[in-house]
């Protein structure tokens, strides 16, 4: 059990955490390594994938991350900054219907399919939490 002091402190803390660029955010830093991890795995897949399956699912992967870049970029802006935040959501879903068809292709396995599905919904998770609360990244 947490002493009341104890989640205080960590409540501080997360006060003090300086956010001096986009590679802060932990919504980012989640985005960008699951971009490369479905980069390795699409290593694998079938030469007649390379411009259909293998493709779009670098293009919305990376698009996730690179939604929450340009978001934060234009944060003083803040419909703005939602949008690209709403934006980086759809290319969240959008990878996680490339990987519903990767896994039924058997090119991914039925693990390797629910690890990165179950890390897009916390992502999807952290998407919803910072457009409700962008104000304060610490949390994030």
């Amino acid at each position: 059990m947490v002493k009341t002091e104890d989640r205080g402190q960590e409540t501080e803390n997360r006060r003090k955490t300086v956010i001096k660029s986009v590679k802060d955010l932990k919504i980012y830093q989640v985005a960008y390594k699951l971009a490369m991890e479905i980069f390795e795995i699409t290593k694998k897949f079938p030469k007649e994938e390379t411009y259909s399956l293998t493709d779009q699912m670098r293009r919305s992967s990376r698009s996730v991350a690179i939604n929450i870049r340009e978001g934060y970029a234009k944060r003083k802006y803040e419909q703005v900054f939602i949008r690209h935040l709403n934006d980086s959501l759809g290319s969240s879903e959008e990878t996680r219907g490339w990987l519903d068809f990767a896994k039924d292709c058997r090119y991914m396995t039925e693990d390797e399919h629910k690890r990165l599905d179950d890390r897009y919904d916390e992502v999807n998770a952290m998407l919803y939490s910072l457009m409700n609360s962008w104000q304060n990244f610490s949390d994030l």
